[in-house]
């Protein structure tokens, strides 16, 4: 679906947009003011204001980043483990990635964020937190050397002090720029566990290579011990970096309500407290216990249920904000009070999008969903006071965009057309 840009019907929807909100906007405008403002003064004025440019030069300065890491860990893995098991460990790794991504695509099904955003999540934990786990790990391993410790004493202090503490920093580094960076994006600890996700993600799939390829190698063939190797990290515990990482997303994602620079690096500090004592007792138990399997069913099992649990929820409050603004718009005439519960419940949405199926119109449904979630989560931007003129810029785009949406939808078959029930009842135009 084409994107509207601001035009004159934007701005009609602009000032339906003031009245809604006139208590979280300036004092009114001289009346000269205002009509010099009636127009734009320039055409680049009228384009869709999606990437700012401070948005724009933090994701330039950091794909180039992220392309040195890249590049870094690329050769790592080509001079340590060669081509040959890089590629073996590499498709090995991609079983496990391929159910973390699952996840993530559940647990961000509601308000999807920018794809973009999403990969720099992910390489930022394949290659950066990588980068700066190894460099920590050679640089400690010379300390540990020095002070005399011995080989078994160096491992534990490795995986049960050096790993946690490094790998967690390095990981949520990545969740906080991201959150400072594109705040507009960053909507609460939902937003938060989804960044995390994938970061973690990324982090485990290119340790995972590294682990598969070392026991190929050792084993000289894929033999029980590469297969037990996969099982245990790539099918029992996938999720067990995003985990780890989730804890500092849904800290980051709680100082998002307030959107503020210093509540993010605050809540950063505090998020890192449980994901190093998680990490930490993750790995430390395996050199106390003989029985991994029943560890994992006493102790692991439950954990990831509390996880999923709690994603459960924090989905559920999201689906109640979003059923509540949007119900703020349909008092103003922006949507039919019907479709609330259509575009604000899971089930609604499953409806919505059966009958536009049958209609040939997945995508216009899929668009209108989409845009009014964000507009929710807009208005609930500008109702707490975040980005307050940014917000209201793009709840002018989304309410035109909704608006065009729902033309098109009610343009192609009748406003009462037969549905199976109610509320899945197609949008109609709003009144007047």
């Amino acid at each position: 679906m084409s994107q509207a840009t601001p035009d004159n019907s934007t701005a009609t929807v602009t000032a339906h947009a003031a009245q809604q909100t006139s208590t979280q906007l300036p004092q009114q405008a001289p009346a000269e003011v205002k009509a010099a403002t009636a127009v734009t003064p320039q055409a680049i004025f009228d384009v869709d204001p999606r990437w700012r440019p401070g948005m724009l030069a933090g994701v330039i300065i950091g794909g180039i980043v992220l392309l040195i890491a890249l590049i870094l860990v690329v050769a790592y893995f080509l001079l340590f483990l060669g081509p040959g098991l890089s590629f073996i460990g590499g498709v090995l790794a991609l079983i496990p990635l391929a159910i973390v991504l699952l996840g993530v695509r559940w647990i961000d099904r509601w308000e999807p964020e920018p794809r973009l955003l999403l990969l720099i999540a992910f390489l930022w934990g394949a290659t950066v937190s990588i980068v700066i786990a190894l460099v920590a790990d050679v640089g400690t391993s010379y300390l540990y050397a020095a002070g005399g410790a011995d080989v078994n004493m160096t491992v534990f202090l490795q995986s049960t002090v050096q790993a946690p503490i490094v790998e967690e920093v390095g990981k949520g580094l990545g969740i906080l720029l991201i959150y400072l960076v594109a705040r507009r994006y960053f909507d609460g600890p939902v937003d938060g566990i989804v960044f995390a996700a994938l970061v973690g993600g990324g982090f485990a799939f290119t340790e995972n290579i590294q682990y598969f390829a070392i026991q190929i190698a050792e084993s000289g063939t894929l033999d029980f011990a590469v297969g037990e190797i996969f099982f245990i990290r790539g099918i029992l515990s996938p999720f067990a970096h995003v985990m780890f990482s989730a804890f500092t997303g849904f800290f980051i994602g709680l100082a998002a309500r307030k959107g503020t620079a210093l509540g993010g690096i605050l809540m950063f500090f505090v998020g890192l407290i449980p994901a190093i004592l998680l990490h930490a007792f993750w790995n430390g138990v395996l050199f106390f216990i003989y029985d991994f399997y029943g560890y994992y069913l006493v102790v692991q099992v439950p954990l990831f249920a509390i996880a999923v649990v709690t994603v459960i929820l924090l989905r559920r409050r999201e689906a109640q904000m979003t059923q509540l603004r949007l119900g703020e718009y349909a008092a103003a005439g922006w949507f039919n009070v019907t479709e609330v519960n259509t575009l604000g419940t899971a089930a609604g949405r499953r409806q919505a999008r059966a009958w536009a199926r049958q209609r040939g119109l997945s995508k216009v449904m899929k668009e209108y969903i989409k845009d009014a979630t964000h507009l929710a989560f807009t208005r609930n931007r500008i109702v707490s006071g975040r980005d307050r003129i940014g917000s209201q810029q793009d709840e002018a785009v989304l309410l035109a965009q909704v608006s065009e949406s729902r033309a098109r939808l009610a343009a192609a078959t009748p406003a009462n057309a037969a549905v199976a029930t109610p509320p899945a009842t197609p949008p109609t135009p709003p009144a007047g």
